[in-house]
């Protein structure tokens, strides 16, 4: 039987030490790390997520900006208010909540935002400095991916891993990060030729594609560590249920560690973003690196 990487015991670590950190910026330098998070959809789930960071935001004792925009509202408006939130000396993380309506251009909204505030780290420049193995803020999903790694594992070089999905939020930069701890990387897709073979090689899957309970146990190595970063709401026996790309129920009989769904890599998001963002604050008042909160 797998072991469960509980990914809520591991986020709540995560946001002790972004407290404790927040704290010492306070008291020492007068500091407080600022998230700004703009919201253009009208979407239930999003408003939930949106909520949710915005309190432990404030729990970790950072301020929390929250901007929702009327989905209907043009491009001009969200690039205003971006120029702004980068002007502005209390904002030291700005995120945009995706996904955006079709008639706003996602990349030249998130391009607008300052680098050094892109706490999410999909801006052009992020995404370049990352690929290139040089400092930058990391996208939080594959950060909290990466944190759960090295926790179970340790050092990670010589692995072998896969990552179903090439998508430019989780498939791909997790990828740039797994080579960047030497690990030897397959990125997969719905065009591999026998993915299920594929698969089963390698000694880390990351499943990324959003489909649900796609990768089953015939498709893990035996003793495979598994991190499923799917979140895809199903109905089942009459009832709305939150599954993962994985098969949980047949793949943890076969995986050496897998994370559940919910409660894997989630909550690990929202916890990586706040480190960002006080890493981000750091950075900006040349302030010596909060290392305990990413490494």
């Amino acid at each position: 039987m797998a072991h469960v990487i509980d990914g809520t015991a591991f986020a709540a670590r995560i946001r002790e030490k972004v407290a404790a950190r927040v704290a010492h910026l306070s008291k020492t330098h007068g500091i407080t790390p600022g998230l700004a998070v703009i919201m253009v959809v009208n979407d239930p789930a999003s408003h939930v997520y949106v909520r949710n960071k915005g309190l432990q935001t404030m729990a970790a004792g950072m301020a929390s900006f929250e901007h929702h925009l009327p989905e209907q509202t043009g491009e001009t408006t969200p690039l205003a208010l971006i120029e702004d939130l980068n002007a502005d000396p209390a904002v030291h993380g700005i995120l945009v909540q995706l996904p955006l309506p079709g008639h706003l251009d996602a990349a030249a909204v998130i391009n607008a935002i300052d680098p050094a505030k892109d706490v999410d780290g999909f801006h052009i420049s992020s995404v370049g400095r990352l690929g290139t193995g040089q400092k930058a803020l990391m996208p939080c999903t594959p950060l909290g991916c990466l944190l759960m790694l090295r926790d179970h594992h340790g050092a990670l070089t010589g692995l072998n891993a896969v990552v179903v999905g090439r998508s430019n939020i989780v498939g791909k930069p997790i990828a740039q990060l797994l080579l960047q701890e030497n690990c030897t990387v397959t990125i997969a897709h719905s065009q591999t030729v026998n993915l299920p073979d594929v698969c089963r090689q390698d000694d880390i899957l990351i499943a990324a594609v959003g489909r649900p309970e796609m990768i089953r146990s015939d498709w893990i190595k035996q003793g495979a560590t598994v991190i499923d970063v799917g979140i895809n709401r199903i109905e089942r026996d009459g009832k709305r249920r939150l599954v993962g790309d994985v098969d949980y129920g047949s793949a943890v009989g076969v995986a050496g560690a897998i994370t559940p769904v919910p409660g894997g890599v989630g909550p690990m998001t929202i916890a990586c973003l706040l480190a960002n963002t006080v890493v981000a604050c750091c950075r900006a008042h040349d302030l010596a690196e909060p290392e305990e909160l990413t490494a």
